[in-house]
């Protein structure tokens, strides 16, 4: 899980309580701010913008219910709340009005540090997923079933090949020099003369171009190396 960019804001009326909650937060590297009441809190909120808020429900000025309603006006900023009883009503009541998870005093810090880790993982984006099907006209590169094919014809690539195809077609337009692609196939400190890549762009030509002659798909750049041809070129 990756550290929030922005900080936590503990929202706690004992100062000692809010000390030992930003001290085990930060020894995960989150960094954060403290709000002794309700009215504090939701200043700090509008003005920081914290990426995640632990509130407890029992504060001066505002109680922890109605600072959850208001952030919730505004922002939809996880919150875990704190509430001294342990009774349904008040679970029930706090997840109603937005709170995504609560933790009952007295609690381990450890477990409240983890239950922000499980609520960010639930909230946060996850990578982007890659594209498990790469498309250029008739031919596709089946990246999940480790196939190619050409108007619906399976194409047989050995592994480099099929690695060359790979990463000419995942960037579409981008020029690789000769040494950029080589590094895909020998990474152990082989020498091996750039010209190889040449030798399978040739083989690869044969077996994916209508006119392996007049390449459309995989593009020469004179002096340098290759590209893939972008979508407007087909």
């Amino acid at each position: 899980m990756s550290i929030l960019a922005s900080p936590i804001l503990i929202v706690e009326d004992d100062q000692n309580t809010s000390k030992l909650v930003a001290t085990y937060l930060a020894r995960e590297g989150f960094t954060t701010i403290a709000a002794y009441d309700g009215e504090e809190a939701l200043r700090q909120a509008r003005l920081l913008e914290p990426g995640f808020v632990i509130l407890d429900v029992m504060l001066p000025k505002v109680d922890g219910w109605e600072v959850c309603r208001q952030l919730r006006k505004f922002s939809d900023v996880p919150i875990l709340m704190l509430t001294a009883r342990e009774e349904e009503i008040d679970r029930v009541m706090g997840l109603s009005i937005g709170a995504d998870d609560y933790v009952v005093k007295p609690f381990s810090p450890r477990e409240l540090v983890e239950r922000v880790k499980a609520i960010l993982r639930r909230v946060q984006p996850g990578p982007p997923r890659e594209k498990q099907i790469l498309l250029h006209g008739g031919l596709v590169l089946n990246l999940e079933k480790h196939k190619v094919s050409v108007d619906g014809t399976p194409v047989n690539l050995t592994s480099s090949e099929y690695k060359l195809l790979q990463a000419l077609m995942s960037a579409p337009g981008r020029v690789f020099s000769r040494n950029e692609l080589l590094e895909r196939f020998y990474d152990h400190g082989e020498t091996v003369i750039d010209r190889v890549i040449d030798v399978h762009i040739g083989k690869l030509r044969q077996k994916i171009e209508d006119d392996p002659a007049d390449p459309q798909r995989i593009l020469t750049v004179r002096g340098f190396g290759y590209r893939f041809a972008e979508p407007s070129e087909e």
